[in-house]
């Protein structure tokens, strides 16, 4: 019998050898069919260095030592072999020979998937064989360059800001957060409230009793509060008396009497909020908050709720040019329309017109912001991929937006907004059945599980990358499908400090210099997602989420584990690191714990599941930016070499 070894590698935050060795034992006594239906004996034994291995998709080489017990006299000559090979991955063998020690040297390459692989290693003599399982887990590397992307973004930054959506209503329990200060810790950077039940018109007769602002103050007044003090104000849809009645979505009734009334219901609404109020029926209208409403969103998802393309285009020209005349400082968001789901595309069949001459039919009146909506499914039977694969058209509809208003000078400065998105569009009916497929309602609890914690981050990186400038979350108090608290206790899920903390981790308010994009190379991209930044103050944040599925079948499942081997070693030296991680395991009465860990030039991070990790790098002190130091064995500069003189790049001073 083999004596059983114990050996571990701590790699305490580095990659190194790229070896974890977690414990080794030995097979003695084995057998083998001879072929003839009898069995030889192997009277020896194999006895593995490790029982695991990382092997990295680089090509860095894994050695794994084998030892040959034989027994007194024994010189037959022994062979290694391995079975079970993931493909990509290569072995190479120092056969034993008459002796009692070799080596399986193991190579990784892109083509071989991350994950974790039993093989089997085989030591023969002859006809008979020992074996050992040997669990090798393919890691993934990501490398970080020192330079912006100038390609991704806007011009190399993430530009990109998070907000919240509120919508009060009669369909839901809930009709505004009771818990403020849950919103207030969060900061969003601006809160959009759509009017669907509280709209405030409700008739049009001249009288006083027409307008009641009473409930959608309940909102927006203290939105105005809110830190940032910037909500976003959606005319989500016509006061009802205007709509065809009997409808789960309301659908104006397209006709120029009626336009003409939604354009005077718009411009009181500025006059209330903005402009010293209005009369009406004898009576003054006019906010109590003295701050005013810079944002406004002209019409919800037209394309889904009974406009035609055309129609949508003579709405907003009418509109828009009759509230600016109220309030020239006000500007708008135009379009919302929603894709995802079943939707995917949709865009290809409106855009154009609304890009057209104006002249010829297009939009004529301003427009300071492109919006859209994204949601990945619209039932609860889609699968966890079919949910992650829809972030790459959520890609293609943001690059076609810019695509299409870049076709007309006027509006090729135009930034896109994603104004609502979440994992499922689908609720209940007030039948209590699914809207969507009629059958029996479900709460998909995806939008509040680790799988949000994977699919929030690679939606945010994915989108922020091809340009998008502003994200917004929909809903903020509501249930586990949609909400960051709970509807009912106020109880905070894993989604509010997803958000949280990307808001932290790569802020833009609109206004401050954002973030550059760095660029990166990752040896996988289809499992895990890797976003690197560089702020003003030196600082770098790199983001790794984990969307590994575990099988394709899976519907709110746990994900699959993977090791990223990062790579940061263009970057320089750094003063210290953190490493914060939301998933499963995270408390949300607390939140994420952001921990120091030790730098290296390559950092392991590990991902149990669905989940993501933030790895935050903090500059020198400024002084230390006028000396060379000693890293990784090297004399280098605290800065990136593209800050430095020419004297310094040549090594001078």
């Amino acid at each position: 019998m083999g004596t059983p070894c114990v050996m571990t590698i701590r790699l305490a935050g580095l990659v190194a050898l790229a070896i974890s060795m977690t414990g080794c034992g030995g097979t003695s006594g084995g057998t083998i069919s001879n072929g003839g239906g009898n069995t030889q004996p192997f009277d020896g034994s194999l006895t593995l260095s490790a029982a695991t291995a990382l092997v990295l998709q680089d090509g860095t080489p894994v050695p794994v030592r084998a030892t040959i017990g034989r027994s007194a006299g024994d010189t037959n000559s022994v062979t290694l072999a391995v079975v079970g090979l993931p493909s990509g991955m290569q072995a190479q063998f120092v056969q034993p020979g008459s002796g009692s020690a070799g080596t399986v040297t193991l190579a990784a390459s892109s083509a071989t998937a991350a994950g974790t692989y039993a093989v089997t290693v085989q030591a023969s003599e002859g006809g008979a064989a020992v074996s050992q399982t040997l669990t090798l887990t393919v890691g993934i590397v990501a490398t970080v360059g020192a330079g912006a992307d100038s390609n991704s973004g806007v011009g190399g930054k993430l530009q990109q800001f998070m907000g919240i959506d509120l919508e009060p209503d009669l369909w839901r329990t809930q009709f505004l957060p009771t818990d403020w200060d849950s919103l207030d810790l969060l900061a969003p950077i601006h809160i959009s409230i759509q009017t669907t039940d509280f709209i405030p018109m409700k008739a049009n007769t001249g009288q006083a009793s027409d307008w009641d602002f009473t409930e959608i103050d309940k909102t927006v007044l203290p939105a105005l509060d809110a830190p940032g003090h910037s909500p976003m104000f959606r005319i989500g849809n016509a006061p009802l008396f205007l709509d065809t009645p009997g409808l789960n979505s309301p659908q104006f009734v397209f006709t120029d009497a009626n336009l003409d009334t939604l354009t005077q219901y718009c411009v009181n609404l500025v006059r209330y909020y903005n402009t010293g109020g209005f009369d009406w029926g004898g009576r003054h209208f006019q906010s109590a908050s003295t701050r005013r409403i810079v944002w406004w969103q002209i019409f919800n998802e037209y394309n889904i709720n009974g406009l035609l393309p055309s129609q949508y285009i003579q709405l907003y020209n009418r509109v828009v040019p009759a509230m600016k005349a109220v309030d020239p400082n006000i500007k708008f968001t135009a379009l919302e329309l929603s894709t995802g789901g079943l939707l995917l595309g949709d865009v290809r069949n409106n855009l154009p017109w609304f890009v057209a001459p104006a002249a010829s039919g297009g939009v004529n009146a301003p427009v300071d912001v492109a919006s859209l909506h994204m949601y990945s499914g619209s039932d609860r039977s889609y699968t966890d991929a079919q949910l992650f694969g829809s972030i790459p058209g959520f890609v293609d509809d943001v690059r076609y937006y810019y695509q299409e208003l870049r076709s007309r000078p006027d509006l090729a400065n135009v930034p896109v907004w994603v104004t609502e998105f979440g994992v499922d569009s689908d609720y209940q009916d007030a039948d209590g059945h699914s809207h969507t497929t009629g059958g029996p309602f479900a709460v998909d609890t995806r939008g509040s599980s680790a799988f949000y914690t994977a699919w929030l981050p690679y939606l945010f990186s994915q989108i922020g990358k091809a340009g998008s400038q502003g994200l917004m979350h929909w809903s903020f108090s509501d249930d586990r499908q949609y909400g960051l608290i709970s509807e009912t206790t106020n109880a905070k899920y894993l989604s509010y400090w997803a958000e949280y903390w990307l808001l932290r981790k790569f802020p833009w308010d609109g206004v401050a210099p954002a973030p550059d994009i760095l660029t990166l190379n990752a040896t996988e991209t289809s499992t895990v997602e890797t976003l690197a930044t560089r702020n003003g103050d030196g600082s770098v944040v790199v983001m790794i989420a984990g969307h590994a599925v575990h099988s394709s079948t899976d519907n709110n499942g746990s994900g699959d584990p993977r090791i990223v081997a990062l790579d940061i070693s263009a970057l320089g030296p750094f003063a210290s690191a953190t490493q914060l991680t939301i998933d499963a395991q995270t408390d949300t009465v607390q939140g994420p714990a952001e921990n120091p860990i030790p730098l290296a030039p390559r950092m392991q991070v590990t991902l149990g599941g669905y989940g993501v990790t933030f790895v935050t790098l903090i500059p020198l002190p400024a002084a230390a930016h006028d000396a060379p130091r000693s890293y990784n064995g090297e004399r280098v500069w605290s800065r990136p070499p593209s800050t430095r003189s020419g004297i310094e790049r040549a090594g001078g001073r």
